[in-house]
Order: structure tokens, then C-alpha cells, then sequence
């Protein structure tokens, strides 16, 4: 039985693990401890999935409750995916939340899993990664 739940505290470990054992951990900086540890202390709502104790998905989010939740991490270990963990973790963000319009940015290998679970596509988004970038 999978539980969902908000966990206010989670170990830079089973965060670490989870990336390493899921495909995001392709695109987060997993050797950069310090990183890991601020991305955990700064997120405001984290949706866990659990097998009994095993940490088996994520959903790390930035919202302010009202207007946003910006999904900053999907993920689930590869050995769970393709049974709605991903999705229901989707739900139980949205549901923290649910004034907030939910917002992410998809890696690469799962542009096709959005639309599939009925997200819309927006194709107005710009970030910034270095400063010097701006002109």
C-alpha cells in the first residue's frame, strides 16, 4: 500500500537516493550537497509517496497557497514508475493548494506524460540561468 502524504521534514539522503533512482536525478545536482540541502529547506510543500517506510516519489514544490505552485521536482524511482504514483503526487499538490494554479517545467523525457494525465501545454516560458545573460 502506497502512502501519500506533506512532510515538512525529509532527509538529504532519502532526497538524494530518490533522485539518483528515478531519471531527474539526471538533471539535479545530486554531488552538491549544500544545493541539495537548500533546495529541501526552501521548498514550502513537499507531497511524499511511501512503500511502508521506503521513500518511492516526490513532489517538492514553491507556492504561495493562493495564486501559484511551482513544481519544482517530480519524481519517482524507476522501479514504481507506470503505476499513477507520479500523477497522484500531481493531485495531492494540487489539493495543498488548490486555488493555486499548479506550474512546472518538464524534463526532457516526460514532455509526453504531461498532456497524457490532462496538463496544459503553455508555451510562454522564460528562464534565466545566468545573470550575465541579461542584457
Amino acid at each position: 500500500m502506497i502512502n501519500y502524504q506533506i512532510e515538512k521534514e525529509l532527509s538529504l539522503g532519502e532526497f538524494r537516493q530518490l533522485l539518483l533512482r528515478s531519471t531527474l536525478g539526471e538533471r539535479r545536482p545530486i554531488d552538491d550537497l549544500d544545493r541539495l540541502i537548500q533546495m529541501l529547506e526552501h521548498a514550502n510543500l513537499i507531497v511524499t509517496a511511501r512503500d511502508e517506510d521506503k521513500l518511492i516519489g516526490i513532489a517538492r514544490s514553491l507556492t504561495d497557497f493562493a495564486y501559484c505552485t511551482y513544481l519544482a521536482d517530480l519524481a519517482v524511482h524507476e522501479g514504481y514508475q507506470r503505476q499513477g504514483i507520479g500523477k497522484e503526487l500531481i493531485k495531492q499538490t494540487k489539493l495543498a493548494a488548490p486555488q493555486a494554479k499548479l506550474i512546472l517545467l518538464s524534463a526532457p523525457k516526460a514532455i509526453n506524460y504531461y498532456p497524457k494525465i490532462g496538463m496544459t501545454k503553455h508555451s510562454y516560458c522564460y528562464f534565466l540561468d545566468n545573470l550575465t545573460d541579461l542584457t
